[in-house]
């Protein structure tokens, strides 16, 4: 159970519940607006005690609409204390025509806690069909590792999509996909077996994936999977099955079932 909870304005936290026996409490983010605006700003703070364990999710799609003016912008910061467990899983990220959004991601870990984070992006409906209708989209994720009064940068990820600008939708870009899956894992266990282990996972699925290493800081590391496809539905089917060995492999439990439909 969380120690202190609040939210203002449009964001809400539903109550917290359980999907499992494993301890792990899950708290639901709700906007009860139904999609960002132009100039909207969203700020999440979240810290993870020592020895918690904790699943952030979102109720439905975070929708982004056209943003004339100004763009749509969420800041989030996460901290984990020594033996956490946090899993963030929200729904996919959904960018409209004319949609420009950013999204500024502040984490610290312990060496000793444990992250898996994953996102979709995808295309929102546009009059001609077309995939690539909004303005920009700029997603940076910063991870530190934080020990004995030091502070390490351990990954610094950096997605920029901008349609109108560059054609995205070719060689060395989207290799001519339109939806984008990411997973992060954080871990004292990640090494190259394990991304020897998702990567040939991923060859089992229709998508497009590439896995990457970090450094090694204070004796954690990350890895990112990143993956192409046309279909939503296709990369939560692989980035659910790469949650499912992280959490079996990691802590023993069973594949993450959310139950939203």
């Amino acid at each position: 159970m969380a120690e202190h909870q609040f939210h203002q304005g449009a964001l809400r936290v539903l109550r917290p519940h359980y999907l499992d026996d494993s301890g792990q409490v899950c708290y639901v983010v709700v906007n009860p607006g139904g999609a960002y605006l132009g100039a909207d700003l969203y700020v999440m703070d979240v810290e993870v005690a020592d020895g918690a364990k904790l699943l952030l999710t979102t109720q439905s799609a975070t929708k982004i609409y056209r943003t004339p003016g100004c763009f749509a912008e969420q800041r989030m910061r996460l901290r984990l204390g020594a033996g956490s467990q946090l899993e963030l899983a929200p729904d996919q990220l959904i960018a409209y025509r004319e949609a420009s959004y950013r999204q500024n991601t502040h984490i610290t870990v312990h060496p000793t806690s444990s992250l898996v984070m994953s996102e979709v992006i995808t295309p929102g409906w546009s009059p001609d069909g077309a995939s690539f209708r909004y303005e920009e989209l700029r997603l940076r994720t910063e991870i530190r590792v934080e020990s004995r009064g030091r502070s390490g940068l351990l990954a610094l990820d950096n997605l920029l999509i901008r349609p109108p600008a560059h054609d995205v939708t070719g060689m060395g870009f989207m290799e001519g996909f339109s939806h984008v899956g990411s997973l992060i894992a954080v871990d004292e266990r990640v090494d190259q077996a394990l991304a020897d282990d998702l990567h040939a996972l991923a060859d089992g699925q229709e998508a497009y994936t590439g896995v990457s290493l970090t450094a090694t800081v204070d004796g954690i590391s990350g890895l990112v999977l990143r993956s192409l496809s046309n279909s939503t539905e296709e990369l939560n089917r692989l980035l659910g099955a790469c949650s499912a060995l992280l959490r079996q492999r990691w802590h023993g439990t069973a594949p993450l079932d959310l139950r939203k439909y």
